[in-house]
């Protein structure tokens, strides 16, 4: 089974990334992934994330955001938590603007992989005192290692 801690590095962890919008959002996440993952197409995945909230937002509620998608030219999961600076309007089934948020991205052709790793996301964000760590971590490391304890 993959784990989190597999499929996230620390410099895909980060605090106080500005908001603005959601598409900003989604814009910041394609550059920073494509960033640290070469065989990433910056384009083809903000186009992707764009399709998949399309579909639905994944806006979880609580100030969560499970942004995720399939992706060509992906070859194994790979995963981010952003934390913003000021949190934004994502359509989240609550209403409540987002300031929380955690990308996964799978191959085309993930399925249970995907639907586990998103069980796994979700479970870190229903324990209240992850979240707060979360949301008080005052750097990029403390947010990732808040990510790591989570998954004890």
């Amino acid at each position: 089974m993959i784990r989190l801690e597999h499929i996230l590095t620390p410099a895909r962890s980060q605090v106080n990334v500005p908001g603005g919008s959601k598409k900003r959002v989604l814009e910041y996440i394609a550059h920073l992934i494509a960033t640290d993952s070469p065989d990433i197409d910056e384009d083809v995945l903000f186009e992707s994330l764009v399709a998949r909230e399309k579909l639905g937002s994944t806006g979880f509620g609580n100030g969560i955001a499970i942004p995720h998608c399939r992706l060509v030219g992906c070859l194994t999961p790979i995963s981010a938590i952003i934390h913003l600076e000021t949190a934004v309007d994502f359509d989240a089934i609550d209403s409540e603007p987002v300031d929380l948020l955690f990308v996964l991205l799978v191959p085309e052709e993930a399925t249970d992989e995907h639907l586990e790793l998103l069980r796994q996301i979700a479970s870190i964000f229903e324990q209240d005192d992850v979240l707060e760590r979360l949301r008080n971590a005052p750097d990029s490391a403390a947010l990732y290692q808040a990510v790591l304890d989570a998954q004890l």
